[in-house]
């Protein structure tokens, strides 16, 4: 059984966890909370990946919950929380698990020390101390209890908003922590959006993250039948509330690649993610290329940007038999093919 760093830490600890009601949440990819499940009364996981959430429901030992927002009722004495690499996306698990479950709820802290996790113990120091039990394989294990109430969690309050301008477009984008250019517009966005051709038919925006794409596609072409999908439900929040923002409509669909998507579409256009956690990650990317002529229409055609040192050009021509640099700068290019 493969355990990611932190979780070979965490099963070093598992005396902590026996006989209680744990929570499980953070960045965290392997099965663990299934061996976890055998040490503790009752085991739930929150996760925002679609990806995970689907491969875990697979194991009825444990409840997975996937959201932006964990608002279920639960039975919880313990979070075990992993350390994501985004300390903002941190501060936000805090804040908001914390006041859902409140004072005398204990909790974990596990991760790489590269991700940021020595600062748990600021980040904690207000609901109680943290005391650090365990180091190994580059990681921290921590423990400590809520002794203080934290404040009331509204997720509206999270949002961080800014003005974008490109592609003779005005729009507001709204994002929450984790979600790809949160606060920011990525520059190989800007070369897509300012070289795109109009638009007709159906279309999807793949790894839509907080909306960027999606919303000034829909702007300049407002007769497209658009959907935008991503594995993170922080990101398809974030898009949903900037399409409402901006008074835009669209569909949004939690996916991981083209498991939730049945449909065909005229134009795949994407500025696909290659990171995933602190490691560059390039699989969904290759199977959205890979799978890309099932899911277009005679014709259709799939556009994406990319760092000019990813190599795939290779891989859109093995799937669609051309692939064209329609564009580029000093450090992206834009790949379109047709099927």
């Amino acid at each position: 059984m493969s355990y990611c760093a932190a979780s070979e830490v965490a099963v070093r600890q598992l005396e902590f966890f026996e006989n209680r009601h744990v929570l499980v949440a953070g960045e965290l990819s392997d099965t663990f909370p299934v061996e976890l499940a055998q040490t503790a009364a009752s085991v739930t996981v929150f996760t925002t990946n679609f990806g995970y959430h689907r491969n875990l429901s697979k194991h009825s030992a444990v409840t997975t919950v996937f959201g932006a927002e964990f608002t279920a009722d639960a039975t919880v004495d313990m979070i075990l929380l992993y350390w994501p690499k985004a300390k903002a996306e941190a501060e936000y698990l805090l804040a908001m698990l914390l006041a859902k479950f409140g004072p005398g709820t204990e909790i974990c802290v596990v991760g790489e020390n590269r991700s940021g996790v020595r600062s748990a113990e600021k980040l904690f120091a207000a609901f109680g101390p943290l005391t650090k039990y365990d180091s190994a394989r580059r990681c921290s294990f921590y423990w400590g209890r809520c002794e203080h109430a934290a404040p009331a969690f509204n997720i509206n309050d999270w949002f961080r908003s800014y003005p974008l301008n490109v592609a003779n477009t005005s729009i507001t984008i709204r994002s929450l922590p984790g979600v790809f250019s949160h606060g920011e517009f990525d520059k190989g966005s800007e070369l897509l959006l300012k070289t795109l051709p109009a638009l007709s038919g159906k279309v999807l925006d793949f790894g839509c993250g907080a909306g960027v794409i999606g919303a000034v596609m829909k702007t300049n072409n407002p007769t497209i039948d658009l959907e935008l999908c991503d594995i993170s439900a922080l990101a398809i929040a974030s898009a949903k509330e900037t399409f409402r923002e901006n008074n835009l409509e669209a569909r949004f669909t939690a996916t991981d690649v083209y498991a939730s998507l049945p449909e065909s579409y005229d134009y795949l256009i994407s500025n696909p993610p290659f990171h995933a956690g602190l490691k560059t990650f390039y699989s969904a990317t290759e199977n959205f290329i890979a799978e890309a002529p099932t899911h277009l229409n005679n014709e259709g055609q799939l556009i994406i940007v990319a760092n000019s040192f990813l190599r795939y050009p290779p891989l859109i021509e093995e799937s669609l038999g051309n692939c064209t640099i329609s564009a580029k700068n000093n450090k992206f290019n834009i790949y379109t093919a047709q099927k």
